[in-house]
């Protein structure tokens, strides 16, 4: 299967739940996906897919779904005409020297948002779900959501790119919408 059937496959997958900062492992760094971990990986992918359409977001990292290995989705396509993609162990090669202002939010600190400046370009390598090295040059919106998503596998949030104040705030705020929901 490629990263299309397993995003088409997310139609009868159950969404998988997404782990809401601040949860431990969203802080940690994730492992290397190793060989003999594909299969499972493989698993989870309909209902990783599922999760990230719902919500509805652009990007998912496994640790995002409590499991702390490297890898993310991504897919800036529309429903009609979806453009999914399946990153194992990221890398970033190069950035761009050009920064960009963009929004970001993120489906662990959900309604939370806040403008983050990135390299506008970067070239990433990565493992397909078919075991291939691929090189991919991305950039606007796709280089910011894989930079994103591989903050992720480092233990970063958007909100560490933030200052202290702003961060704080914007934590506090999901905090404060999180008791709300629970009572």
């Amino acid at each position: 299967m490629n990263d299309l059937d397993y995003s088409r496959a997310s139609a009868e997958a159950a969404p998988t739940p997404i782990v809401i900062a601040p949860q431990p492992v969203l802080r940690q760094t994730a492992r290397l996906v190793k060989p003999e971990d594909m299969k499972a990986l493989q698993a989870t992918l309909p209902g990783m897919f599922a999760a990230m359409y719902q919500a509805p977001g652009i990007g998912l990292a496994a640790p995002q779904v409590g499991i702390s290995q490297r890898y993310v989705l991504v897919d800036l396509g529309e429903e009609e005409e979806r453009q999914p993609m399946v990153l194992i162990n990221p890398e970033i090669l190069t950035e761009s020297e050009v920064l960009t202002p963009r929004e970001e939010g993120c489906l662990s600190l959900p309604n939370q948002y806040a403008e983050v400046v990135r390299p506008e370009a970067v070239r990433v390598r990565y493992t397909s779900v078919t075991g291939e090295t691929c090189e991919r040059e991305v950039d606007g919106l796709l280089a910011t959501c894989i930079q994103h998503e591989i903050d992720h596998l480092d233990g970063i949030l958007f909100v560490d790119h933030l200052s202290t104040l702003r961060r704080n705030m914007i934590m506090r705020r999901l905090a404060k919408e999180q008791k709300l929901k629970r009572h």
